[in-house]
């Protein structure tokens, strides 16, 4: 018996370095070398023990302590370099009080005047006596109300669109509705001078961007065209990939509008899905103020989406997007700042639906009017230039000479003390492409010929009394 058991012991013994026979010559040295670097681990000592350490004596630790300098948390010149912000003390109307000072307001984007109109003040008030202030849950956890779904479909009525989806922070509306669509491996066009949440909304989607020189057409048909040889050269790979061509209507870096005829014929030809921001267009643009369709009078269902804000033309708070029934509802599921965020409060959506009862022809046309007045007064100063669309009511104003953002405050700053308000257009540090200082400049409907001329030549004169510009300079 024992034989035998020792015979079983030899064969399996046998088949072992036979195996090893059988196994590749380079698998047997990687096995060996993980063998003696275990053994090595095991058996080496560990040269930061604790225990090993030597403690510090008490000369020691006090010698550390005097010498340590820590780097304090906020820069010294921090205090130094704080600008004055200046705090607003009334409603952000025709006119407002800075500081104790009441000024013309040419720095808002309250540009249909709708801040301060009783009859929306009313509304809130009625609102907050019925629903309380605030919400205080996401639309699809107790959060929906029934002002919210009555303010959908009359935005849904006036964009003559199938459906809208309300939010209730108007810089989330477009930086959700992006990557809701969008994903990794999906292509975004987008022009370089887009607004910041447009570009958070493209980084947010992890999808391959590519810019395009700000309204440039000739250049979005080169970068498209490369997109689609890429494409022939893997059709697998396309037939699975989204195209996406994101602009806004009215550019907030700019003044600009966009080319919306142009994008979509070339739409038509290359095949991609277009996202328009209309958030300064929404209100402005336009016989009856619908934004970059009417003004173009093009049919809306060749934009596949269209996002707006509720904080400028309509003087309240939250976003708004609107299209198709089959694209809207998909954010309903997918739209970050829907699904996670509190609903917009009851009050601001009654705000909003009164604010749109407004809503007339006369009310546009005065505005027009004025941006058009507003350029033809700055064109005429000989110190500036003016990038900005003759129709839209905001104007980035620059200097010729010297125009950097410490100049262009001292502008801004004894404008106030001549009962002007004006700002400088703001940048964060994080912005994708470097932006040139300028006053930005705004216009509403509320604003008088007399306004318009009298402020302008203010500006001048100030640009002037500052000997900003070296030819004054040397002329004094």
């Amino acid at each position: 018996m024992e034989l035998l058991e020792w015979s079983s012991f030899a064969t399996r013994i046998g088949d072992v370095f036979h195996s090893y026979y059988e196994i590749p010559f380079y698998h047997l040295l990687v096995e060996i070398a993980l063998i003696l670097f275990i053994i090595k681990i095991l058996m080496s000592k560990s040269t930061a023990s604790p225990g090993e350490e030597s403690p510090l004596t008490e000369p020691e630790i006090e010698k550390l302590i005097a010498e340590w300098n820590p780097e304090p948390l906020v820069p010294k010149d921090a205090l130094e370099k704080e600008p004055v912000v200046p705090v607003v003390e009334s409603k952000v109307g025709k006119y407002v009080t800075i500081n104790g000072s009441e000024c013309l307001n040419l720095a808002t984007m309250n540009f249909l005047g709708m801040i301060g109109k009783q009859e929306i003040e009313e509304a809130a008030v009625a609102s907050v006596q019925k629903y309380g202030v605030g919400a205080c849950g996401p639309r699809g956890f107790y959060g929906t109300i029934d002002v919210h779904l009555l303010l959908e479909e009359k935005l849904a009525q006036f964009m003559e669109v199938e459906e809208a989806i309300i939010y209730s922070y108007g810089f989330s509306t477009v930086a959700s509705a992006i990557p809701a669509y969008s994903k990794r491996g999906d292509v975004i066009f987008c022009d370089k001078e887009v607004c910041y949440a447009i570009q958070k909304g493209v980084l947010a989607s992890r999808s391959i961007v590519y810019y395009y020189e700000h309204n440039d057409m000739d250049h979005l048909v080169e970068l498209l065209e490369a997109q689609a040889a890429r494409d022939r050269k893997n059709p697998k790979k396309a037939r699975v990939t989204n195209r996406f061509l994101v602009t806004e209507g009215l550019f907030v870096n700019t003044g600009q509008i966009a080319n919306l005829p142009r994008l979509i014929e070339l739409k038509q030809m290359y095949k991609f899905r277009i996202f328009l921001d209309e958030s300064y267009s929404f209100g402005v643009l336009g016989e009856n103020g619908r934004g970059l369709t009417e003004f173009y009078q093009v049919d809306r269902r060749n934009v596949d989406m269209i996002t707006g804000s509720m904080e400028c033309s309509l003087g309240s708070v939250g976003g708004f997007a609107c299209g198709s029934s089959f694209v809207i509802r998909h954010q309903r599921l997918l739209g970050a700042g829907y699904v996670f965020s509190a609903s917009l409060p009851p009050l601001h959506a009654s705000m909003v639906i009164t604010a749109m009862e407004f809503f007339e022809k006369d009310l546009f046309t005065r505005l027009e009017e004025n941006c058009k007045l507003v350029q033809q007064e700055l064109e005429a100063v000989d110190t500036i230039v003016i990038t900005a669309d003759p129709r839209s009511p905001l104007k980035h104003v620059r200097l010729i000479d010297n125009n950097d953002e410490d100049n262009l405050k001292k502008i801004c700053a004894v404008a106030r003390e001549e009962h002007l308000a004006l700002t400088t257009a703001c940048y964060t540090t994080t912005e994708l492409f470097p932006k040139e200082p300028s006053i930005r400049l705004t216009v509403n409907s509320e604003l008088t010929s007399d306004d318009i001329v009298s402020s302008i030549k203010k500006i001048a004169r100030i640009i002037k009394q500052l000997t900003l510009l070296p030819s004054e300079t040397t002329g004094s």
